[in-house]
Parts: C-alpha cells; structure tokens; sequence
C-alpha cells in the first residue's frame, strides 16, 4: 500500500501536522483503538503497527472486517466504523493519526502544494480499499469453506502474480476474515492439502493447481 505521505518532504509533512490540528495517540497490544470513532466524524492513519477492525456478533463470534498495517487509512465513514458493534482492536503496539474530517477538507488547504500531494495520496488508498472491500464481498459470497478459501488465494495470487501467497495474518485470524468456524476450516485446509491442492507453511500457501 502506498503512503499517504508519499512525495512529502520530512519539513513539509510537519506543516501538513500543524495545517491540519492532527492528534497522534499510542495504543497497547489488546487495546481499543478510538472507541470515539462511532461518534465522531475522523480519519485515522496508522503510523506504525497493526490493528484489526472487527465485528462482534450477537453471540459473540468475531468477524475480521479490515486488517490495518503501516499506512493504512480508516475512518467513520471509510470503514463504517459507526456500527455499535464494530470495534479497532491493536493487536500490537500501535501508533495511530488522528484528522478531523472537516479540517481535512477546509477549501483553505489547498493552496498550499503539499496537501494536495497528501490529498490525492489519499483518495488513492481510499480506492485501494474500495478495490479491496469489492474482492472481499467475492469472498463472502461463497457458501462453502473450501470456495471461500480457493478464492480467497486466488485473489491473493493474482495480486502478486505468483503460487505461493504470504497471509497478512495467522490461520486462526484467516478464519475470522472468512467468517467461517475456525475447527472446520483447519478440517478444510488438511483436505485440499491431502488432495494436493495447496501446501502450507506457518503462513505460507502454496498453490498446487493453475
């Protein structure tokens, strides 16, 4: 994913800080990243670690919504993190920037060439997470684990254009992403490895088929 920073200078990145009021908040393992966020109108970008948005069902069954690395953009109305049962979870220390959403877009900003750098940084992560949100619902829409899972790697695979595909989490986090039992995916997976489909390492998968 690219910066949102990206083409800014160290000095101006510092300016955009003070033209924008921007807040940076650290966040410990396990805690709640800005349960405010339902409430109020803000754009967040991830400085450093990593934090997961999640939604948590009635019976309280967790289903990974966005997976939020290094760079990653959420927001209010981004992310939809405006559901009551949604919530930011920082799996690891995690730095976070905070933007008020009307300061953002203050018809002042944009006479000053580095914010429009960082705008257009912007609405380009945005797309990448449009592009993103559209594959998942690809995913979802499958009813069983084993389609879920092949289109999943297929999707994966394509995106780096070759078989063996790195997750950008643990297997146990994979089956919350797909929303499906965690007991019966791991059942799923042994089975396209016994019929050769894919071989897996940690969070390696390899792809046996074409």
């Amino acid at each position: 994913m690219n910066s949102p920073f990206e083409g800014i200078t160290k000095f101006q990145i510092n300016k955009l800080y003070v033209l924008l009021g921007v807040h940076i908040y650290d966040f410990n393992k396990n805690q709640e990243i800005l349960p405010t966020i339902k409430s109020e109108n803000i754009i967040g970008i991830i400085l450093d670690g990593y934090a997961q948005i999640k939604n948590i069902e009635y019976n309280g069954n967790e289903i990974i919504i966005e997976n939020l690395t290094k760079d990653s953009v959420f927001g209010t109305n981004i992310s939809l993190t405006n559901n009551e049962n949604y919530e930011i979870i920082a799996k690891q220390n995690t730095r976070v920037l905070v933007i008020d959403y009307d300061k953002l877009f203050n018809p002042r900003n944009i006479k000053h060439s580095y914010f429009n750098i960082f705008l257009t940084n912007l609405f380009d992560i945005i797309n990448i997470k449009l592009k993103e949100k559209n594959e998942r619902i690809r995913v979802l829409e499958k009813k069983q684990i084993r389609e879920k899972l092949l289109e999943y790697f297929d999707i994966e695979r394509k995106k780096n254009r070759y078989y063996s595909i790195e997750l950008p989490f643990s297997l146990k986090d994979l089956a919350d992403y797909l929303g499906v039992n965690r007991s019966a995916m791991f059942r799923e997976l042994k089975t396209l490895k016994d019929e050769k489909f894919i071989e897996v390492k940690n969070r390696k998968i390899t792809l046996l088929y074409e």
